[in-house]
């Protein structure tokens, strides 16, 4: 039986799920939805928002930023786990996506938590920063455009709190980022490769990489 990108087999997979919470049922109806769309390969792996929701649960998160929203499987399921004065900020720039995750967030009676800003994630980061909001998030998630990873991380970091993390997805780059220093390899992976390799050693944080997902990189603001 063949594995995955993380070494397990389908089955495995399916009865590590199977021993775990059970997947809320618009969790599942987004996951099919997204599993059917062109650009399917964009969502979170149901273990990787599985684990987020668990750690907002953990460390008693109210306020949560995304950025990356596509069809709004990790949102939902923090605004689910966030409590019900929860509020979660979350940037993307496609109407499109943001239309099917506005049904989601319907859908899943969430929608009042979220306030969602349509235009490019590093004006909305420095909006935010400029209105007094830094050090005032629980937990962010980067899950955008994989070249302003580095971009993004920097104007997350301040606007978490103290102990507060953040998560982001794809460092694996569907593997291709640990041969990034092949003479075809585009230049966006030696980037991610050499962000990714920095991250041991910046103080600011405490760094945990997980093979979730396409990788999944926890880190915790000193």
């Amino acid at each position: 039986m063949s594995a995955g990108p993380d070494g397990f087999s389908a089955q495995t997979r399916a009865y590590l799920r199977g021993i775990s919470a059970p997947e809320a049922p618009i969790l599942a109806e987004i996951r099919a939805q997204t599993a059917a769309h062109r650009a399917g390969n964009m969502a979170v792996a149901p273990e990787q928002a599985a684990l987020l929701a668990w750690l907002a649960r953990l460390i008693g998160a109210e306020r949560y930023l995304e950025i990356g929203v596509f069809a709004g499987y990790s949102s939902t399921a923090m605004a689910l786990a966030l409590p019900e004065h929860g509020r979660l900020s979350c940037c993307d720039i496609n109407i499109t996506f943001a239309q099917m995750a506005r049904q989601n967030w319907q859908k899943a009676g969430v929608e009042h938590k979220i306030s969602l800003y349509l235009q490019p994630a590093l004006i909305t980061l420095r909006e935010l920063a400029e209105a007094g909001e830094s050090g005032s998030y629980d937990m962010a998630l980067i899950d955008a455009d994989k070249p302003f990873i580095p971009q993004y991380y920097e104007a997350c970091l301040p606007l978490v709190r103290s102990g507060g993390i953040i998560a982001i997805d794809n460092v694996l780059s569907h593997g291709r980022v640990v041969s990034s220093d092949r003479p075809d390899a585009p230049p966006g992976h030696a980037r991610l490769h050499a962000f990714n390799a920095a991250l041991p050693q910046d103080g600011r944080v405490h760094v945990l990489a997980l093979p979730l997902g396409d990788g999944l990189t926890l880190l915790m603001k000193q």
